[in-house]
């Protein structure tokens, strides 16, 4: 069959054309703008990419075309699907239809850590001798590519909350039709398409009626938000962080502690992550795994050799014994527990918070009594204020107990940094963009002293 992908080049659509392949099929696509890594990774795969949206790309017809969430009405590739009546469907749906419904679907959902949590899991399956299939949001370092089709009836997968496709506005996730569903926690975001955090507490309810009466539900202990949702019913069996699975730190940091299971100590993990939430997105995946079948040895043993997604806590480099760090944290509650986790390692040594809002919500200024707030325990926060934004960060960063100021360029970012940086620093840049390469341009001007 020939599948051609429009919006081809997102982390999503990149991993269905992927999985696509593997699965013998003629893969094709295209997006706005194609480029590196992801176009040289489909490439890589021998999948051809058109840029644009010309309907030239549609000659030969293809059997099936993917639509992407990012593609609108008024695209010249939707419409020209739309007026010769090619068949369409959701990257979701297809997922569904090609792959999903024959396999044990572990499904990753929730606010934040999915991606991470989704890497941790496939991670344990793989060391247990699974070769689980996965698609996850970022590049797992441990298997290097964002998706696979994996030869055991175990898939995993990072289940967003977002909308499926201009004609299909449910979540992504109510496709997926987990048998193990973890619930990582449950705020309000995306407020570009829900309306309250009651909207997106529907979707998950729908979510929850497809989990089957012999699957199994993980979520946080007493989280007023989750308890909600499940109080509006709930057919499968429930456990939970701080009942059935629970966790005492060894390091304050988060790079070692004990497993108890019934509250019984199981074992001890010593690995590389740092933070309180990655020692819950652990017990998450930990528990997960479990019910498909991996002894609690050796899924403990396998988070010794675990390696971070990308973009989570990562080191792109040391100059002059200032670190520089990249995250992908773009949301107060994600910012808040990556600098406490950040904080909880380094102790007293000075950490500088840059951050980029660019989500949509962020964008909308949703979050912007809280943000503030958000990064006290950085001792200096640089933030970068775009033009058109619908708020003021400046208003914001003035309610602020940290020094806090705000910059209408990367470049005069980069050269405050370079000015006020001193040895023992470590820079923490925030932003679920590429925030125009400021990591490699920070540590440039770093060398430059």
């Amino acid at each position: 069959m020939h599948v051609h992908i429009l919006g081809i080049c997102g982390s999503f659509m990149g991993g269905i054309a992927a999985i696509a392949k593997a699965m013998g099929h003629k893969v094709t696509g295209s997006d706005k703008n194609v480029y590196p890594p992801m176009s040289t990774q489909l490439e890589a795969l021998g999948i051809e990419l058109t840029e644009g949206y010309d309907e030239s790309q549609f000659n030969p017809a293809p059997d099936m075309v993917v639509i992407g969430n990012a593609m609108s009405r008024g695209n010249p590739a939707v419409e020209y699907v739309l007026d010769r009546n090619l068949p369409y469907t959701s990257g979701p749906q297809w997922l569904l239809d090609n792959l999903l419904k024959d396999r044990w679907v572990i499904g990753v959902s929730g606010t934040h850590g999915k991606t991470t949590t989704s890497s941790i899991v496939a991670w344990i399956l793989e060391h247990a001798g699974l070769n689980p299939g996965y698609l996850i949001g970022g590049v797992p370092e441990n298997f290097g590519v964002s998706a696979r089709v994996g030869d055991s009836p175990f898939f995993v997968i990072e289940a967003d909350e977002y909308d499926s496709a201009f004609f299909d506005k449910r979540s992504k996730f109510v496709h997926y039709r987990p048998k193990t569903l973890v619930i990582n926690n449950l705020e309000f975001d995306h407020a570009d398409i829900f309306a309250d955090l009651g909207a997106i507490q529907t979707q998950f309810h729908h979510l929850v009626r497809m989990v089957p009466q012999n699957g199994l539900i993980l979520t946080p202990n007493n989280t007023p938000s989750i308890e909600e949702t499940l109080a509006r019913g709930c057919w499968s069996s429930r456990q939970s962080l701080g009942k059935e699975w629970q966790a005492e730190l060894i390091q304050s940091d988060g790079s070692a502690f004990h497993i108890l299971h019934n509250s019984v100590q199981v074992g001890t993990v010593t690995w590389s992550l740092l933070g309180q939430h990655n020692v819950d997105n652990a017990l998450m995946a930990i528990a997960a795994a479990h019910h498909a079948g991996v002894t609690l040895n050796d899924a403990i043993e396998a988070l010794s050799y675990f390696k971070n997604v990308k973009r989570r806590m990562e080191i792109k480099g040391t100059v002059n014994n200032v670190t520089v760090y990249d995250d992908f944290a773009h949301h107060p509650t994600a910012i808040a527990t990556t600098l406490d986790g950040l904080r909880n390692r380094v102790g007293g040594a000075r950490i500088i918070a840059v951050l980029e809002p660019r989500s949509n919500t962020m964008k909308m200024g949703i979050h912007k009594d809280t943000l503030a707030q958000s990064w006290q325990n950085a001792d200096m926060t640089l933030l970068y204020e775009p033009e058109g934004m619908d708020w003021s960060l400046s208003e914001t960063a003035s309610l602020s107990t940290t020094p806090t100021t705000c910059f209408n360029s990367v470049e005069a970012i980069v050269k405050e940094l370079a000015h006020v940086a001193q040895p023992g620093d470590h820079i923490l840049v925030m932003s679920n963009g590429g925030f125009e390469g400021i990591h490699s341009r920070i540590l440039t001007a770093l060398e430059a002293q």
